[in-house]
């Protein structure tokens, strides 16, 4: 059964996720506090965090940050007041794959909560080749693995959809609207600069030179498309 880590210390409202999520029949886990919350999310056997940005002890941003330096490339919904474009963008580059803005409604949770784990495992009946290959970078889509130069670069799941996304078109033109729908489905409240957000983190681990990218590169007023 697939096992759902919710670390929010907002007691009424962690029953009230959990009863809604058991429902849909996850597994659910509570973490009330941001050191509990690491422990557990460190776990192996989780397929998904909810995860609150506010939390004693050990705030949300901290947490996140210190699962993707250690490796732990669970899929991490952001749940939080913090609705501030500023407050997006810092959740992202240190690895959220979605992010909820409170208030919400619960149905709109259990979608997003749905739509990552489907985007997290394996596409059933999805031809995908051995591994694809661009400068010094290797993909293998089966495992959904990617290295550079011969180690491991640990990229969130929506990232790696965004760079599968990229090497399927074959160097032809994505564009955000293109990756919106194939990446986010279309959520309502992803705005294009979301794309440009997650296209900066890839620059940041697969380009020997972020600032000067030689492989994923912008196609100005259109999109992007990758250069092998």
């Amino acid at each position: 059964m697939t096992k759902i880590l919710l670390i929010e210390d907002n007691e009424d409202l962690a029953f009230g996720l959990r009863t809604a999520l058991e429902n849909e029949n996850f597994t659910v886990l509570i973490a009330a506090d941001g050191a509990t919350g690491l422990a557990q999310g460190r776990r192996t056997d989780v397929d998904l965090i909810v995860l609150d940005l506010m939390l004693p002890g050990m705030d949300g941003y901290r947490l996140l940050r210190a699962l993707r330096a250690d490796g732990v490339d669970t899929p991490v919904l952001v749940l939080t007041a913090k609705g501030e474009e500023a407050n997006k963008v810092q959740a992202f580059s240190i690895g959220a794959d979605d992010y909820v803005t409170k208030p919400f409604g619960v149905l709109e949770l259990i979608a997003r909560v749905k739509a990552l784990l489907r985007r997290a495992g394996p596409r059933g009946g999805e031809r995908l080749p051995a591994v694809e290959r661009f400068g010094e970078i290797e993909v293998n889509p089966a495992s959904r693995t990617v290295y550079r130069g011969g180690h491991l670069v640990n990229l969130a799941p929506r990232e790696f959809d965004l760079l599968l996304a990229l090497l399927r078109r074959g160097g032809a033109v994505a564009s955000r609207t293109d990756l919106l729908r194939e990446v986010w489905e279309y959520q309502t409240d992803v705005a294009s600069r979301t794309v440009d957000i997650h296209i900066a983190e890839l620059r940041r681990k697969l380009e020997p030179d972020d600032e000067a990218p030689r492989h994923i590169l912008t196609v100005w007023k259109v999109g992007y498309r990758l250069e092998r």
